[in-house]
């Protein structure tokens, strides 16, 4: 890692024995850090970056990129926005002019942006008429309890249509400074060859004082129902408050998040599909941020069966918190999470996703070594604490979207 003097931090991981090159610019701000007028403005940025910049329009970036048989992405997530690019190495110089003249020069014309607006106000209502993404996102926003983080990362439709140019680009320009930036890469690259491409394009910005407040979000347990009579599955989201990403027991609420939800011979799979038969998709998800997270889960079923998936789903809570968990379970977990973690740091864009995120919120490096004797040290009784202190009465959150026809469901429901 070396941190030029404007503070830019550079990070690569040499690959020797592949051919390939993944690179990202990572921005330290996502949309949690928005205000709610601005609320949607990260994504909308990430979008307007691929419009042009001064001397390249946005079919110029695509075929420049595509010409080389490589890959260029972005996504915008609650707590950084990423441009990224992968392709051999002997184009690396090439692909990463690309990216990094993307991120350094857009352009933010007038006719772009409010082309883009449509876009985006489509890919908004694409989330509403998606029951599934509905759910978590109405789940998100009570549980949050009014905090940025429960906002929709798109944003609004009120939000998106009042972005103009010059907003977009204040706010481009006092986000996107070196000290806000981690940039990363991995495959057959290494340290000095990066800061090489690096520093001559962005070693001269000047740095920003960041001096916007981002509090702890306060978690609301609240139920929440919401009616669509188009609908013909209940689409259920019941979730808690779990650990931030660099609390000690992320690897013991990650393997409870795996027992629990995180495959097919998951307890929730097994139980609600296989065995009852209640719900095609079931399954849970750890959300892990800087300051805080939430465990979910999520089934669709039919109207008849929604109360009985929830009963189910209580069940499951309540058995992790009275009940140690078997050996065999807990082993089949670590080897679970083991196999995926290996498996995909076979990948030159895993790793250099990797960098970033130990960076961010760890401000070290993990090995694959310290992360499976992380995963190794988890004992049934770890499992056993974790499920008591996060599944706990009044402390469940629920949504629920579908055609309900009389459906109910109250925080007393979801007692264990």
């Amino acid at each position: 890692m070396e941190r030029l003097p404007n503070g830019l931090v550079l990070i690569a991981e040499p690959m020797a024995e592949v051919r390939s090159v993944s690179a990202g610019i990572w921005l330290r701000r996502g949309s949690r850090r928005e205000p709610a007028k601005l609320n949607g403005i990260s994504h909308f940025i990430e979008h307007m970056v691929f419009k042009g910049t001064a001397t390249r329009s946005a079919e110029d970036i695509a075929r420049a990129v595509d010409a080389l048989g490589g890959m260029l992405d972005a996504f915008t997530s609650r707590e950084m926005v990423c441009f990224n690019t992968r392709v051999l190495d002997e184009h690396a110089g090439i692909a990463f002019d690309v990216v990094s003249d993307m991120v350094l020069n857009p352009k933010f014309a007038e006719e772009d942006l409010q082309r883009e607006k449509s876009v985006i106000l489509e890919e908004i209502k694409m989330t509403q008429d998606n029951p599934e993404d509905l759910v978590h996102e109405q789940f998100s926003q009570n549980f949050w309890n009014n905090h940025p983080i429960g906002r929709p990362i798109l944003g609004t439709e009120e939000t998106v249509s009042s972005f103009d140019a010059p907003l977009v680009r204040d706010t481009f320009r006092s986000w996107y400074a070196p000290n806000n930036m981690v940039i990363t890469a991995a495959g057959h690259i290494t340290l000095p060859e990066l800061k090489e491409l690096a520093a001559p394009r962005f070693g001269s910005l000047a740095p920003v004082t960041d001096s916007s407040a981002d509090p702890v979000p306060a978690t609301s347990p609240r139920v929440n129902l919401r009616s669509k009579s188009e609908l013909e599955q209940v689409h259920i989201c019941l979730g808690v408050r779990a650990f931030p990403m660099a609390d000690e027991r992320r690897f013991g609420i990650s393997l409870l998040n795996n027992l629990l939800g995180g495959g097919m011979s998951s307890r929730l799979f097994q139980n609600i599909r296989e065995k009852q038969g209640l719900a095609y998709a079931v399954f849970s998800d750890l959300n892990p941020y800087s300051d805080t997270g939430v465990l979910s889960v999520y089934a669709g079923t039919a109207l008849a069966t929604a109360r009985k998936v929830v009963d189910s789903v209580l069940m499951e809570f309540r058995d992790m918190k009275e009940n140690l968990v078997s050996e065999e379970e807990l082993r089949r977990a670590k080897d679970h999470l083991k196999g995926a973690m290996l498996l995909s740091l076979e990948s030159s864009g895993a790793r250099m996703s990797n960098l970033a995120r130990h960076h961010i919120y760890f401000n070290r490096f993990y090995s694959m070594d310290d992360l499976i004797a992380g995963l190794e040290a988890v004992t049934r009784e770890d499992l056993r604490a974790i499920a008591r202190e996060l599944f706990r009465s009044g402390e469940i959150a629920a949504s629920v979207v579908g055609n309900l026809n009389g459906f109910t469901l109250t925080a007393e429901d979801l007692s264990c």
